[in-house]
Order: structure tokens, then sequence, then C-alpha cells
């Protein structure tokens, strides 16, 4: 994309009402623009990097084994009176009224709806275990939304459902999930911690937080130090026993949110324990038969006994995740995109583009990028070479290449990756290589 066609709002300062550096820097960067109190709207450059957050979650749980599919985001309050919770939820859901008088709402979780959707179409055992997941955008009315889209009134969200035959399998179809989770995260170059947590209004008795750790989390957590190395997670997922054994021993290094917190388990790790601020990035529930027994969801068993399935949901803030992943990856100069999840893999910067060897060498490069599949955003404008600096710094792509006369003349181009801020001098044809290897 040449950035002289590009819609690319950026800004010198940061607003006033900005308190966290992710909402400064995505609104600095052009990609969101709030539209109302905690709603916001995706402008080009962030709906890339959502829509990369959202295929590196898609692809974790198709690997899992969860089937997609889209639910809606309006919802019938009498599935929520089947499940007891309309009245209970508070005044986070947003109730609505259609035409006839109906009362509907604005979903802010799915359980009711996947409940009545499997109920409506599962008979027999034969029909389980599954895990079914959603990609979509959910609606709470938080009473002051604030951090950009770290809290915000509309979010974009995973979140999966289990069904399974009993509490054996539900706790493989958990531990799944558990897994899961941690190879999403480090996709996107996030350390997430699991963390003993709160069931909250969704119920259950089994639950853990993914803790992005970050000096401007809403959480206070705890931790063994142990969680500050990297994990492998190398695991059969297909083996019950052997995917237990793994879990098991994670969690034995404890991990707990305020709520949560063992004070026997705090006294065993002694000095090994850290206290820290966290994000929340993901969230997982076994809820056995809250939602499947309040909703007559049964099924014929094995022997030809009904048998009601024991359930579990697993939430992702999709859109969340764009601002932790901020939060834990950037600089004193913007963002500093981890690759996986970056907008554009490079950053092509022309410094004269009213110099015609300039503009042509820049033009030819950027074609031979666009031909290798590479991800480009190439900076045509007639600005100054300190501006184009500024704004690729900004909005923090992995690789720049900047092409100017005094290289041209030594048949030289500029790498700079960004992370590091490393440059160095080479020819078109290793740069070329360097970021498509």
């Amino acid at each position: 994309m040449r950035l002289s066609r590009h819609f690319l709002p950026v800004m010198k300062e940061s607003p006033a009402d900005a308190q966290i550096v992710s909402h400064k820097l995505m609104l600095r960067a052009g990609m969101i623009r709030q539209t109302a109190a905690g709603i916001y709207a995706w402008l080009p450059l962030g709906h890339r990097v959502l829509r990369k957050i959202e295929q590196i979650v898609r692809e974790e749980q198709d690997r899992a084994g969860a089937i997609e599919l889209l639910m809606p985001t309006i919802q019938s309050a009498d599935l929520w009176r089947q499940s007891g919770r309309y009245d209970d939820y508070g005044l986070e859901m947003l109730r609505i009224k259609d035409r006839h008088e109906r009362e509907i709402l604005f979903g802010p979780t799915a359980e009711e709806v996947i409940t009545a959707i499997f109920r409506d179409n599962a008979r027999s055992y034969r029909d389980l275990p599954r895990t079914l997941y959603n990609i979509q955008w959910k609606f709470r009315d938080e009473v002051r939304p604030r951090f950009g889209v770290m809290r915000g009134r509309e979010f974009l969200m995973k979140d999966a459902y289990s069904f399974d035959l009993d509490v054996e399998g539900a706790r493989h179809s958990y531990n799944r999930m558990f897994v899961a989770y941690l190879r999403t995260f480090k996709r996107m170059g996030l350390s997430a911690i699991p963390m003993q947590a709160d069931t909250g209004p969704i119920g259950g008795d089994l639950s853990h937080e993914f803790i992005v750790l970050a000096p401007t989390g809403e959480s206070e957590v705890f931790y063994h130090t142990n969680w500050e190395a990297e994990r492998s997670l190398d695991v059969d997922a297909d083996d019950a026993a052997a995917l237990q054994g793994f879990v098991s021993g994670l969690t034995d290094d404890y991990a707990a949110t305020d709520e949560k917190r063992d004070e026997a388990r705090e006294a065993e790790a002694g000095d090994k324990l850290k206290q820290s601020r966290g994000i929340e990035v993901g969230h997982i529930f076994f809820f056995g038969t809250k939602y499947s027994q309040a909703m007559g969801l049964s099924v014929q068993g094995p022997d030809g006994s009904p048998v009601t399935p024991q359930m579990g949901s697993y939430g992702i803030g999709v859109s969340r995740l764009m601002g932790a992943i901020i939060e834990a990856s950037h600089d004193d100069a913007g963002i500093v995109w981890p690759e996986a999840v970056a907008p554009y893999r490079v950053g092509l910067i022309n410094m004269r583009a009213d110099d015609a060897r300039c503009s042509a060498a820049s033009d030819d490069l950027y074609a031979k990028l666009q031909a290798a599949g590479v991800d480009t955003l190439y900076d045509d404008r007639d600005e100054r070479g300190g501006a184009k600096f500024a704004t690729m710094d900004l909005i923090g792509l992995p690789w720049q290449i900047i092409i100017g006369p005094k290289g041209l003349d030594k048949g030289v181009v500029e790498l700079k990756r960004r992370a590091t801020g490393e440059r160095v001098e080479l020819s078109v044809e290793d740069a070329l290589a360097k970021v498509t290897g």
C-alpha cells in the first residue's frame, strides 16, 4: 500500500483523555477513533492488526479441535430467562425492545445461545464431545469505560463452548483449551500466565485467567518466578493423561489473581513469589451442568438413558489483545509490533520523492516486495525525511528499508530493524532476502 493513498491519520500529540500507553499510541498511530463512550471505529491500520490477531486465535482453536460458527449479536431475553441469568446479570447488559415489544439484548456472552443450538440439534452421545467457537462482537455497558480498547463497551471476542458426556471428558476439553491459549499468546509475542481466578457471573467450579504482566493492568497478581522462564508447549493434546500431567505440571507453579490468593502456597514460594499488575487477555471456565440442566439439554447415553452434558466456556478478548500487545511492546518512539501481528512487515521509505532516481529505485523495490508476497507500506509522500521516520517508528512495523540518493550512489539501501534500532547498509538483493527470509 502506498502511504500517499492510505487513510492513516497519525497525530503528533497524545489526546488529553488517553491515560495508558496503548490508548495513546493507538490514537496517535491512526488505528482507532472513538465514536461514543467506550465504542471505537477501527481504522485501516488497526483493522489489519485486528484481523491478524483474529486469524492466530482461529488457527489455534482449529488446531485444538474446535469448530467455528457465527452466532448473532442480538439475543432473545427468553433464552436468558431459561438459564436464570436475565434478571441476575446486572446493568452491564444492554436490554432492548423491538417494534413488537419483544425483549431482546445485545449479547455480552453467548452461553445461552450456544446451549439452545446444541440442545435443539444434538441427540446422542455420538454427537459428543464437541467444542464450538464464535468470533463476534459483544457489548457490556461498563459504568466507566476507559483505557481505550482495554475497557471498552463494544469489543471483539472469541468465545468457545465445550460439550462432554462426563466430567473426565470435560476436563480434557478444558485442558485442550488451556494449552491452546498458551500457544495463541506465545505466537503473538506475549508471555501470558494462567492464574486461578474467580468465575464471576458465568459461574462454575474451575477457572483460569490468562494474564499478561503490565504496570497498567487492572488486576493485582501474584506468581512464582518460574513463570518468567520460557515454557515448552510440546504435548500431545489427544492423549488425555499426558495432557493432564502437562497442565498439572504447569500449574504446580503458583499464580493467582488477588481474589484467589492462597497464603499457604505463597509462603511455600518464599522469595520466589512475585507481585505485579496484569492485563486479562483470556478466561476459561468449567461449569458442569449449570446451563445444560437449566435449559433442558439432554442426549441419549451409550446405555440408552438420558445424559445431561458437562459444559465449559473459553473466552479471548481479540480486540483487547491489541492493547495488551502494545502495552508489552513499545518504546518512546511508538509501537514495536511482533512480526506475527504487524499490520505490514516492511515500511519502505523513499527519502526524496522529488528525485527521479530515488523514486524509480523505490518503485522497483516496492514491486519486488509485492511480488514476493511481503506486506509493505510504501511511504512515497513528498514529506521531510524526519516526518517519515517518525511515522514509521510510531506505527511500529518490524522492518524499515530506506532509499536515499547517498545510498544509491554507493549501491546500497539502509535496513532498520524496529525492535532493536539496528541499521545496516545492504544491497537491494540482500535487503530483500533479509525481509523475505
